[in-house]
Formats: structure tokens, C-alpha cells, sequence
């Protein structure tokens, strides 16, 4: 099934398609990382301990509220890192983030990610070029829970966490999902059975797995797409040299 994103199998999509020089300049400061689910990666109004830049799985980034109401705002995987407040020049997060799918990837100290943006006005924009695609992200999940359908929605996020997995099968359960959309858990049920009911799923205890992904995107309508095109045109797949 094609997907959206086109991660280079085993990369973090970011550090792949950077010039050779600032390549260079990086790696040497990369150190491999698992990231389990339910890893922590950064907690609200906290320091940032350490950026991390996933090969695999899905991290979740949620906007909590102080009567612990919570609904994600950004995912990323292969694409893209964590902590971006570090790349706008800040220490503190904003959101919480952890890992909802399993993975690893390469975790760097943030004053050391500070020094490497300094030295390098390149790697700079590219960093900052992916907040500009987490932007479009994050406007357009507001935009598709102010006015989407639940089984749109539900259909869209499917869609990105599988966009950011190599197979077709996701360790989803309803409590999170619910947790995610911002939604009662009786909902992801009844959205659920709607896109099986078209073939568009299957959903085991603890796992969805995509049987029609064209499907599930003429489900997600209008609300999946920009957001990766975005991506596509930002920072694309390829090494530049």
C-alpha cells in the first residue's frame, strides 16, 4: 500500500536528507536510543533533557490541560524529531510527548544540538523547515477536530500512525485512541465498526490492522493529504548530494 511518507527504510528521514556536511557534523553526536512505548520524551513546562530523532515507531505529542483533559496535536516517526522547541530557541516543552508505537532511533543533548545550530546556518533551516511542516500538521488536526466527522478523523489518524510503520498492522487500543481524538471510548467503537463495516480495517483486541488504505483516505476526505505534501515539498527524500 502506498503511503504518504517515503522514510528510506532504517533512516530518520530528517538526518538523511541533510547535506553531507552538516551529516558530518551530527552524526559524530548521535547516540542510538529504544524507545519503548510510553517512553516519556518530554513532560510540559519542563526542561528538555535530550532531542530525540526516531527510525521507527510513533511518538505522540498531547496538549494537556490543568483538569487533565488531554488530545494530541502532532504525531511524528521516521519524519521528523522531537523537542522542536530546542530548533526555536527555547529549553522548555509546551506539550507532552511520548512514544505510542514502539521504536528507536538517535537521542542528542540539546546544548550540543544548540552549538551544531549555531555553527551551521543550514542545518538551522532545514530543522526549522520542519516545524513549518509540523505547523501544517497541527493546523490541519485543528482544523479536522473543530469541524470532522469521527469516523474522518479516526480515518485520518490511522492514517498518519501507518504512514510511520513499516507494516500494516498497529498495537492500537480503543482507550488510546479515545485518549487521542478527544473522544469518549464508546466512539473509537462505534468509528471503529464503521470503517470495518467497510472494509476499510480489521480491529483485533489491541490491534487495527489497514486492509484498504485508498479507502481510508477517500474516508479522511480532505482532512489528510496537505499536511504531508507539506512535508514533501519542505524537506522531500533525498540526499541532496
Amino acid at each position: 500500500m502506498r503511503k504518504g511518507l517515503s522514510c528510506p527504510y532504517g533512516q530518520n528521514n530528517l538526518i538523511y536528507t541533510l547535506s553531507s556536511a552538516d551529516r558530518a557534523l551530527i552524526e559524530p553526536e548521535l547516540k542510538p536510543v529504544k524507545l519503548p512505548k510510553g517512553m516519556m520524551l518530554e513532560e510540559p513546562g519542563k526542561p528538555v533533557d535530550l532531542v530525540y530523532f526516531p527510525k521507527t515507531g510513533v511518538g505522540s505529542t498531547v496538549a494537556v490541560a490543568r483538569n487533565d483533559r488531554r488530545i494530541e496535536v502532532g504525531l511524528f516517526g521516521c519524519d521528523g524529531m522531537s523537542a522542536t522547541a530546542i530548533v526555536m530557541q527555547s529549553d522548555h516543552a509546551s506539550n507532552e510527548t511520548f512514544m505510542q508505537i514502539a521504536g528507536d532511533g538517535f537521542s542528542i543533548e540539546p546544548d550540543t544540538l544548540r552549538e551544531l545550530l549555531d555553527q551551521s546556518p543550514t542545518l538551522r533551516r532545514h530543522l526549522l523547515r520542519y516545524v513549518q511542516a509540523m505547523m501544517s500538521q497541527i493546523s490541519q488536526t485543528a482544523l479536522s477536530n473543530g469541524h470532522g466527522k469521527l469516523e474522518e478523523r479516526l480515518a485520518r489518524w490511522l492514517l498518519m500512525c501507518h504512514d510511520r510503520i513499516r507494516n500494516d498492522e498497529m498495537s492500537l487500543t480503543h482507550e488510546f485512541i479515545s485518549v487521542m481524538l478527544g473522544v469518549r471510548r464508546a466512539g473509537v467503537t462505534v468509528g471503529t465498526h464503521m470503517l470495518e463495516g467497510k472494509g476499510l480495517i480489521r480491529a483485533n483486541r489491541g490491534q487495527i490492522i489497514v486492509l484498504d488504505r485508498a479507502g481510508l483516505e477517500n474516508e479522511a476526505w480532505k482532512s489528510y493529504g496537505a499536511p504531508e505534501a507539506d512535508y514533501d515539498r519542505l524537506i522531500g527524500y533525498d540526499q541532496p548530494d
